[in-house]
């Protein structure tokens, strides 16, 4: 989707192009299985997206035709280890689902395949997910003795609580229309057009302010678990200070003349 500047074996890869910054799993002979190496590739990518100022908007994908990724490498569960040590590899998901959901730049996670376990909590973290029609999506961990504990949190958060009741207690996969039929994902189309769909959606995040989208973004993190009237007093802080901008200037000015806005992102 980007040109990617890393070697082709590297665990994640990442790459820029138009805008759009391109982040992909790539370790197909495990499926993308989330090893540490893996897991923190992928934390140095997102950072690398934060840091990059012409990068507008994060696509998150993978190299493997028919897996987005089969979840966790299931070995450290069995690994003869502390106990504590165990604990202490865990917070590399939370700091990764962490780092996503606090990106200051729009995130969209391109799905096709299987989407497994820990991989489920990853995608979920992104701001929109598009899913091929062959996409499949499930909680498996109930099935070998353990329980999705890392991405419950996330789950909840983006599926109604029956259906996430569903999900993490039948360990069974949903298709790509059931995912949707439940708001998991927002958008699935053919396989055939999958990459375009992706690309379009990216083009038109990677168009908006960066200034607003910045605002925008933070807004959507915080207000998310305050209450009611908290939440409307720190919203309306947030619309009076994006009316500071010279972008919304900008965009309203650029409205009437009937042209495209060329934003400052100031």
């Amino acid at each position: 989707m980007a040109f990617v500047d890393a070697p082709s074996d590297e665990p994640v890869l990442y790459g820029l192009a138009d805008g759009v910054a391109t982040i992909t799993l790539n370790e197909p002979d495990t499926r993308n299985a989330l090893s540490a190496e893996l897991l923190a590739g992928l934390l140095a990518a997102f950072e690398r997206a934060e840091q990059d100022p012409d990068a507008r908007c994060v696509v998150l994908c993978s190299s493997h035709e028919r897996t987005f990724s089969s979840g966790a490498n299931l070995g450290g569960f069995a690994a003869d280890a502390a106990l504590v040590h165990k604990h202490f590899a865990s917070e590399r998901f939370v700091a990764l689902f962490r780092r996503i959901g606090s990106l200051t730049k729009p995130t969209l996670c391109a799905v096709r395949g299987h989407v497994l376990a820990g991989a489920l909590g990853i995608a979920l973290a992104c701001d929109l997910i598009v899913a091929s029609e062959d996409a499949t999506f499930g909680t498996p961990e109930i099935n070998i003795g353990t329980f999705p504990f890392m991405i419950m949190a996330l789950i909840y958060r983006n599926v109604p609580r029956k259906k996430a009741n569903e999900l993490l207690l039948l360990g069974e996969r949903w298709s790509a229309q059931e995912a949707l039929a439940v708001g998991l994902v927002n958008r699935v189309v053919p396989a055939a057009i999958f990459d375009a769909a992706v690309a379009d959606w990216a083009a038109k995040l990677a168009s908006k302010s960066p200034a607003i989208m910045r605002l925008g973004k933070e807004a959507m993190r915080r207000q998310l678990d305050m209450p009611l009237d908290d939440a409307l007093d720190y919203l309306r802080a947030q619309l009076s200070l994006a009316l500071s901008t010279e972008d919304i200037v900008e965009g309203v000015t650029a409205f009437f003349e009937k042209r495209e806005p060329e934003w400052k992102g100031r």
